[in-house]
């Protein structure tokens, strides 16, 4: 059966869509899922050590969230003009969407700052921008941390839309899975003898745009840049010849991992720095990757056809069914899901259904 975009498509009721972040961050409800069993449970995230065993690895995304929507003023008309910087090409230079995108086009200016300009200077596919800037530090410190468009509630504290752990500036959107995690839960994780390793996937504009395309094969993911440390692949790949589960802490994660482990017949991940290309569908071979934290995600989002990919079609259907008839939260703010199994390599890919 040819595979649809539609199939990756489900109502939520917007009341679902979490507006602001539980307190304290690892109070957020957790559906644990098995994929062995198909069985699921409903627990607390701080919770989530009952699920893990010495030896474990837990693998981070630790990229922070630039301060990258820019707002300022059109040149010559003075109308109001917004910029989304998505990611650098260069020094000064920048891949960007604006508003209003019909009035702004190759040529035109963006005064953000008295001393910072931005001048277009190429256009590219789904309404980019390519934009060059007169003092790049400058636009940085007069950006504001963007939020998804579906969160219309303000954010009274910025840093509660970054990780605990967040340390390498790129993304423009949160590692959401990882937002559940406290100082203190991490250290509990690790005294169980969970080994915590971090790695860098500046997450993109592809986070919360849907797809379009009837068949999802044909969609162009946004590529992401990353980082894969040679000591953590060494400590990865070492675990895996032990038999020791790898946990991807969220989709930006696990799509660094089987990046930096495709052409590896044995799934070996290798040390990594660039772009990730790589759109994980129903039917990819998982190679580094056996359990996954994540979150509840857009309907027709690539994240959801990831997350479908690794459990299988008919038990992430039945998880969020669940998650809905639960009233779980839904999207950056909302609650998580751990999909795991207890059992111990080699371990079966889902059938695609």
């Amino acid at each position: 059966m040819q595979m649809k975009t539609s199939d990756f498509d489900y109502f939520l009721p917007p009341e679902l869509i979490a507006q602001t972040p539980i307190e304290p961050r690892d109070q957020s409800r957790l559906l644990v899922v098995d994929r062995a069993t198909g069985t699921m449970e409903h627990r607390r995230f701080y919770e989530i050590p009952d699920y893990l065993r010495e030896g474990d690895v837990m693998v981070f995304n630790e990229s922070r969230v630039i301060p990258a929507r820019l707002k300022g003023r059109r040149e010559g008309s003075g109308g109001k003009a917004e910029i989304l910087l998505l990611r650098r090409r260069e020094p000064g230079v920048w891949e960007a969407l604006v508003k209003p995108g019909r009035r702004l086009h190759k040529g035109s200016v963006i005064e953000i700052e008295p001393d910072v300009r931005a001048e277009i200077i190429g256009e590219g596919d789904k309404g980019a921008r390519t934009i060059r800037f007169s003092d790049e530090p400058g636009l940085l410190r007069a950006g504001e941390v963007p939020l998804p468009p579906y969160i219309h509630e303000p954010l009274a504290d910025p840093e509660r839309y970054q990780t605990v752990y967040a340390r390498v500036a790129g993304s423009v959107a949160a590692p959401t899975a990882g937002l559940h995690f406290t100082p203190e839960l991490l250290k509990k994780i690790e005294s169980k003898g969970v080994q915590c390793l971090f790695t860098t996937l500046h997450v993109g504009l592809d986070t919360f745009r849907p797809i379009t395309e009837d068949d999802p094969r044909q969609h162009t993911i946004y590529k992401e840049y990353g980082i894969v440390p040679g000591r953590a692949a060494d400590e990865i790949n070492r675990a895996r010849r032990e038999k020791r589960r790898i946990i991807g802490v969220g989709t930006t994660t696990v799509r660094l991992l089987e990046q930096a482990a495709l052409g590896s017949p044995t799934g070996e991940v290798k040390s990594f720095e660039g772009w990730v290309e790589l759109f994980i569908l129903p039917g990819h071979r998982f190679r580094a990757v056996d359990a996954m934290v994540t979150n509840f995600h857009l309907p027709r989002s690539t994240l959801l056809m990831l997350v479908t990919a690794f459990g299988g079609k008919e038990l992430i259907d039945k998880a969020y069914r669940e998650a809905i008839a639960e009233r779980y939260r839904f999207y950056s703010f909302g609650d998580a899901m751990l999909i795991i199994t207890r059992l111990q390599r080699p371990l079966k890919t889902p059938d695609v259904a």
